[in-house]
């Protein structure tokens, strides 16, 4: 597997690359970087996880996706611990958007294509259950980080979130054995397919915004992503093994975990007024940085798990 994740890595970073060169010479600006990145997550990731939960019904499924849920709750939960033990609130004045950055993945953007190329659809089958949770908390937690406080109508904003929606239509599909047409079904798969290339655009023209010079010489932001690249996903691992799930539930949790710091925490930053630039920075550096250390973290697990 370690191959392979890699190898997918570097496709993908080829695909963040050409989109970087794009927005640099002003192919694309910033409105079209808006553009895309709500294209995906408004109607390509939802479409994906809708397509992914159109399988077979099989007791196996269900009994790995209720698993992934529990696996999935107790890693974020830990990944609390774990941005709170190594990020001290008085680290600086924007410690809440790196304890933000270093617990909450970009599990959609990065892990879906990721998964799904490794593992498959039952893997992304099982990934939907540890986006389920990211939404959850980044609406809950990850608000009061940003806030300071706990809002009602920012909680029931995550759960009318396209992405939450769109996993709960799929979870009722699947259990009540309603199949989509097979000519709608064939559209939508061609709209899912769409994911890992404009997921990794989306990254590149983040990336491209951000100083390169200046965010290679903080080394602050070493320190934040290595927290999310290194220390959480390796402090998964134990978590995973004592839950003794099922190897291809264990992976997807573990690779959802062990990718870069979500978009999420750049838009969040934004809409409560936080350090942006700072969260985008971040941002880009775990993203260049997780194609050296997932392959690694990965090739550990599979020695442990």
């Amino acid at each position: 597997m370690f191959i392979l994740i890699f190898e997918q890595l570097v496709k993908m970073f080829f695909i963040l690359l050409l989109a970087f060169l794009c927005y640099r010479i002003g192919l694309v600006n910033q409105e079209g970087n808006k553009s895309i990145s709500n294209l995906l997550l408004m109607i390509v990731n939802p479409v994906l996880i809708i397509t992914v939960y159109q399988t077979e019904y099989d007791p196996g499924l269900v009994q790995g996706l209720l698993l992934s849920f529990l696996a999935a709750a107790l890693t974020h939960v830990l990944g609390i611990v774990v941005s709170t033990v190594f990020i001290r609130s008085g680290s600086g004045a924007d410690y809440s958007i790196e304890r933000f950055s270093a617990m909450y993945s970009n599990c959609g953007f990065i892990g879906i294509p990721l998964i799904g190329s490794v593992l498959g659809d039952t893997g992304v089958f099982y990934l939907s259950a540890y986006m389920t949770m990211f939404n959850l908390f980044t609406w809950t937690h990850g608000v009061i980080l940003m806030e300071k406080k706990c809002s009602l109508k920012n909680l029931v904003h995550g759960l009318l979130s396209p992405m939450f929606i769109a996993t709960l239509a799929a979870i009722a599909l699947f259990f009540l054995r309603i199949e989509i047409p097979s000519v709608l079904l064939d559209s939508m798969d061609y709209i899912a397919d769409m994911n890992t290339p404009l997921a990794m655009m989306v990254a590149g023209f983040s990336v491209a915004q951000a100083d390169i010079l200046k965010m290679c010489r903080n080394l602050r932001l070493y320190y934040v992503s290595t927290v999310k690249l290194v220390l959480f996903p390796l402090c998964t691992i134990p978590l995973l093994l004592v839950l003794r799930l099922p190897q291809e539930v264990s992976m997807t949790i573990l690779i959802a975990a062990a990718c870069p710091t979500a978009t999420t925490g750049t838009m969040m930053a934004i809409r409560y007024r936080q350090n942006y630039t700072y969260a985008a920075e971040i941002f880009a550096l775990s993203t260049v940085l997780s194609v050296a250390t997932m392959p690694v973290v990965v090739l550990i697990a599979e020695q442990i798990l």
